[in-house]
């Protein structure tokens, strides 16, 4: 089975076990110039990184939590922050800034075109061991290693270290969902070959799904200011609906505030449904009204095209008729 090891700071890793537990954390990097190619459902392992001062007293070298592979996003610094928000392993906005800054600054690091962004490696379930339960790292680590590195958790060093992770479960079990030990023993049995752990997809990865699955452009419009642009659920949350990105449509800001008022829908064969009650409502309406009967721009992938009952559901109980 495959997992991943990858050095950590030790700052992100206190903070989240310290504040923690995050439905969804983000392991990110200053920039956007290597990707991630892990597996949805692998473990993830933090290794914390030897310390610049001697006798420190802080663990090093060690495996300090692990989380499960949820999904790899190139993002602005402000997005990853509006999705995942004190899970990026800082307390605010200008905190993890000031961080991603100053890495980029001291490393000269590369990135792509356009307005900067930094690599997410989006976890959900993560557990962050105390300094007693820290698990010496592999040992065939090389020392001057700054990238993850894929390992086999079925034999040899992965075996090892996966394995103390999964009895660390059992003994440590503040901020740990039962959940996520069920699944891990699901993911692990006692005969036979493992498999990857269910990863549980949250709000923040929702929205980065939506985002990618319509290039990021409004769904109505084709408007592509990003900061514009909001993941609107179809069914919401609340009532039931789930975070997966057929539930999901890309829209701008205020669209999706007329969405969820029932102003606005999306009709089964994918077109657009603007309510008289607009009108009757506000007297206005009128940048709004030349929509109506248009199609949606769906995605590219059909498998993230709208679920046609998420769509019935609106239509008979948040549309405005």
């Amino acid at each position: 089975m495959e997992g991943w090891v990858a050095p950590t700071d030790y700052e992100w890793y206190a903070f989240l076990r310290e504040t923690g537990p995050y439905e969804e954390v983000n392991f990110w990097t200053p920039s956007d110039y290597f990707g991630f190619r892990g597996t949805p459902g692998a473990p993830f392992l933090f290794k914390l990184k030897a310390q610049k001062r001697k006798n420190s007293g802080l663990p090093h070298n060690v495996i300090a939590g692990f989380g499960i592979v949820s999904r790899f996003a190139k993002l602005e610094d402000w997005l990853a922050w509006e999705c995942f928000g004190p899970g990026n392993g800082a307390p605010t906005f200008s905190k993890m800034k000031a961080r991603v800054d100053e890495y980029r600054s001291k490393n000269e690091l590369k990135g792509g075109a356009g307005v900067p962004q930094i690599g997410c490696i989006v976890l959900s379930d993560a557990v962050f061991f105390p300094p007693e339960l820290c698990i010496p790292q592999p040992s065939d680590w090389p020392p001057r290693n700054l990238r993850p590195m894929r390992y086999d958790l079925t034999v040899g060093e992965g075996q090892r270290v996966w394995a103390a992770c999964q009895a660390n479960l059992s003994a440590y079990t503040v901020n740990v969902s039962p959940d996520l030990v069920a699944r891990v023993r699901e993911a692990s049995p006692r005969y036979g070959e493992p498999v990857l752990v269910r990863p549980r997809i949250g709000q923040g990865v929702f929205r980065i799904a939506v985002t990618d699955a319509y290039s990021r452009a409004c769904a109505a419009t084709g408007e592509h200011s990003l900061p514009v642009l909001e993941a609107a659920h179809i069914r919401p949350y609340a009532c039931e609906g789930p975070h997966d990105v057929r539930n999901g449509l890309l829209l701008r800001s205020d669209l999706h505030r007329l969405f969820d008022k029932g102003y606005v829908t999306i009709t089964d064969d994918l077109r657009i449904q603007v309510s008289g009650r607009l009108r009757e409502d506000y007297s206005n309406g009128r940048s709004y009204y030349p929509l109506h009967g248009q199609a949606i721009a769906s995605p590219a992938d059909k498998r993230c095209t709208p679920d046609s009952e998420f769509l019935r559901w609106h239509n008979e109980n948040v549309y405005r008729d």
